[in-house]
């Protein structure tokens, strides 16, 4: 039998990288009066990432993290997609490991501001910017005996023919939002059977849509990968009539 390809170790990485909305961001340490340069520095940050699944990091210049950065780029991003699990051991996570690069491209901030409402508040300080993690590798554990290392490569998403949808995103998302509501209260309530109402669409991407309500986020995946938003709408109003038709 074919092993379905929505489980291969490539495929559930970036699964996490676009379902998550947070990680663990370690760096080399640099300075201190203690002799702890290059010792590893580990904090909690909030992410997005583009359309190929490479994350996405708004970071002050005051914080220890951005320092370490500057002075070494390469760093490591755990994400954690165990929550909820009464074994964490047995749930997913994948390390990423590379380079964080500085990025003054709009678009990537816009689809950071709109996985991060709250970040609109600080967006605009001059010590606010944007990195873009380069993937190197990653390194997945899916659970006891499912542990696989992979190139970056693998892991991130080689999309060139979907350079249409990055620039009609924000127009596909705004519509969705202010015309059909119901349907993404349908993508969250019947087919990925969350509760509540006020559910919206924030991204697009080939392979799914992100939808958030108040402080929860959620995936909606697509059956077949999407490159602009005509292929986007087609495959939108299809999960909408599957819903309605019950899920």
């Amino acid at each position: 039998m074919t092993a379905d390809v929505r489980d291969s170790p490539e495929t559930l990485s970036r699964g996490l990288i676009r379902k998550l909305d947070r990680g663990v961001l370690s760096t080399s340490y640099r300075g201190g009066d203690n002799g702890e340069d290059g010792q590893a520095y580990g904090s909690l940050v909030l992410y997005a990432c583009d359309h190929a699944a490479r994350p996405l990091l708004l970071i002050s210049d005051l914080a220890d993290h951005t320092q370490n950065l500057y002075a070494n780029p390469h760093c490591s991003l755990l994400l954690d997609g165990t929550a909820g699990l009464a074994e964490p051991l047995t749930g997913p996570r994948v390390t990423l490991m590379g380079r964080a690069e500085k990025t003054e491209d709009e678009s990537l901030l816009a689809r950071f501001t709109a996985r991060h409402p709250g970040s609109g508040f600080y967006a605009g300080f001059k010590d606010f910017h944007l990195f873009r993690m380069v993937v190197d590798r990653a390194h997945l554990v899916a659970g006891f005996g499912r542990i696989h290392w992979m190139d970056g490569a693998m892991v991130t998403l080689d999309a060139p023919d979907a350079a249409a949808l990055a620039e009609e995103e924000s127009g596909v998302v705004a519509h969705m939002n202010e015309d059909h509501a119901d349907a993404v209260g349908l993508y969250a309530n019947v087919i990925l059977g969350l509760p509540g109402v006020g559910w919206r669409l924030t991204g697009v991407d080939p392979e799914g849509a992100d939808l958030r309500r108040d402080g929860a986020v959620a995936r909606l995946p697509f059956d077949k990968p999407v490159h602009d938003a005509e292929t986007a709408r087609v495959e939108l109003v299809r999960l909408v009539k599957r819903a309605r038709s019950g899920g």
